[in-house]
């Protein structure tokens, strides 16, 4: 019999990725939204699966609607990929942050624990709970120093994770991931700005791209790879933490160069820096060593950021010319 999976945010960027990955796979691919029947699941169509997956309606902080959801559904793995996922929004929405992503992870652990099925959990965590490295590579023994309402909130997140594995000897993990992106992300986040902006400039716009600090450092990578290690994880005999990236750190000035560079533009034409777009706390360099999922899972990310950047870039221009 094949499995059956609940992808908790299943209209975002990852979990459309995932539900792809699960229907190849065979799985009985079930999502929720915090409303199926008006929720957009633009990215499902996108991919050519909305017909291969039934969505159920959810509120990921009202213990009462997930408990009913994993009783009716009963499914052999649960992937929390849902909450507020943005961290700059996180400083204007810090309450509904902390309460969509640590509440809601603990009532997905609470009910998991509540109807007693063996159900594997994977929660997705994320980079910015190491904070400020100073350049140094995190892996999993690095301590966390969340410098934003997100980070907070996922560092909680993390820690319920880790407190009902050991408590209830439930199957359940957190896949650190660092920045992943492809054609299905929004944006409101900085890469598909850019990318955005830089394809209408090339189609003829005269604006001027607004950014706020250009000089930080993150480790991107491709988001179809990274649903591949959720998976992964959830395959293993004993559950684990994992830290998931590329292992190859560039800053923001060279994605943008390179975003511009590849619909033949010079980026310091078109670019300007705004002060009042930064964040009030921010990671300088962030940088990863994801050797622990390349050793246990035989994990290793297929594309590089440069490769991401074409895709997306190609996407885009798709988009415009349709429009």
């Amino acid at each position: 019999m094949s499995k059956k999976a609940l992808i908790c945010g299943i209209s975002g960027q990852d979990g459309a990725y995932l539900a792809k990955l699960l229907i190849n796979k065979n799985y009985e691919v079930y999502g929720t939204s915090r409303d199926a029947q008006m929720s957009s699941l633009k990215n499902l169509e996108y991919l050519g699966i909305r017909d291969k997956v039934q969505c159920f309606s959810m509120s990921l902080t009202d213990f009462r609607s997930v408990l009913q959801v994993l009783d009716q559904v009963q499914a052999d793995e649960v992937y929390n990929l849902a909450g507020q996922s943005s961290v700059g929004l996180s400083f204007d929405q810090p309450v509904e942050t902390l309460e969509s992503i640590t509440i809601g992870t603990l009532n997905l652990l609470e009910s998991i624990r509540f109807i007693g099925k063996l159900t594997k959990l994977y929660n997705a965590g994320s980079s910015e709970c190491f904070g400020d490295t100073h350049g140094l590579p995190a892996d999993e023994q690095t301590p966390f120093r969340p410098r934003s309402p997100y980070a907070v909130a996922k560092s909680a997140a993390f820690w319920e994770v880790a407190n009902y594995r050991e408590a209830y000897n439930l199957f359940c993990c957190s896949g650190i991931l660092f920045n992943h992106e492809s054609p299905l992300r929004p944006q409101r986040f900085v890469t598909q700005k850019i990318i955005a902006a830089a394809c209408r400039i090339a189609n003829g716009s005269k604006e001027k791209l607004m950014l706020g600090n250009i000089n930080i450092e993150r480790d991107w990578g491709y988001a179809p790879d990274y649903v591949e290690a959720m998976y992964l994880m959830l395959q293993q005999d004993m559950p684990g933490d994992f830290v998931i990236a590329t292992g190859k750190t560039i800053s923001l000035s060279d994605f943008i160069s390179e975003a511009f560079s590849a619909v033949g533009l010079h980026w310091q034409d078109h670019v300007v820096s705004d002060a009042s777009l930064c964040r009030p706390t921010d990671i300088s360099v962030s940088r990863a060593n994801p050797s622990k999922a390349r050793e246990k899972l035989g994990w290793v990310a297929s594309r590089n950021i440069q490769e991401t950047i074409k895709i997306m870039v190609a996407a885009m221009q798709q988009k415009i010319s349709l429009n």
